[in-house]
């Protein structure tokens, strides 16, 4: 059994259809993974992103978190499996948290407080830029996040600390890599107020 089915980069799919027919799909799409979830073939399901959270929503490649969300109450009702979401988010693409571009209730919050308020369990891509962000971090960051860290490491810190981020996921190329990300657990997540002060 499959934990998180994805649906990867459906935004990819507004080069050729308007916004009303990608929700519909988006609707055949959700009837089928909220059956796959009640014959337990799945855990839950989500939608992996490229661009669809990070734009503003007059961008032809917007999704509406909250529309998603509506859709699958219609479908599965208030326990629907619609649980997860990702997207890129580092210190070089900091949009998820930073930009308000989702419209929730009438209010424009970032992606990350939408998923919060919709109980959605974000994971994040490219922690470290696909390794951009593994050398070379401007020097507040590094007295900020003191310690025998790597700057991988303490990109990874950055995401893991963020607030309404579940997990970040790291490609790890070596068993070095390996190692050296896991030796991160060993450090607690910096709390909200550490990691508020560390963006001034």
């Amino acid at each position: 059994k499959l934990d998180v089915y994805y649906i990867h980069n459906p935004e990819s799919q507004f080069q050729e259809i308007d916004h009303e027919e990608f929700y519909r799909r988006i609707r055949a799409a959700f009837e089928l993974l909220e059956r796959a979830a009640s014959d337990g073939r799945i855990g839950c399901y989500g939608c992996a992103t490229w661009n669809a959270f990070r734009v503003p929503n007059e961008s032809r490649d917007y999704m509406s978190l909250e529309r998603l969300v509506q859709i699958a109450r219609e479908i599965g009702g208030d326990r629907h499996r619609f649980r997860a979401i990702q997207l890129p988010y580092n210190l070089a693409m900091p949009e998820a948290f930073i930009t308000p571009t989702q419209i929730v209730h009438g209010r424009r919050v970032s992606a990350l407080e939408a998923a919060q308020d919709f109980g959605l369990a974000v994971f994040t891509s490219v922690a470290i830029a696909q390794g951009r962000l593994s050398y070379g971090l401007p020097e507040n960051i590094r007295k900020r996040l003191s310690g025998d860290l790597s700057d991988a490491q303490r990109a990874i810190q950055i995401v893991r600390s963020t607030p309404n981020v579940t997990a970040p996921i790291v490609g790890m190329s070596s068993i070095e890599h390996v190692e050296e990300n896991l030796a991160l657990l060993r450090v607690p997540p910096l709390s909200e107020a550490d990691f508020s002060t560390l963006l001034r």
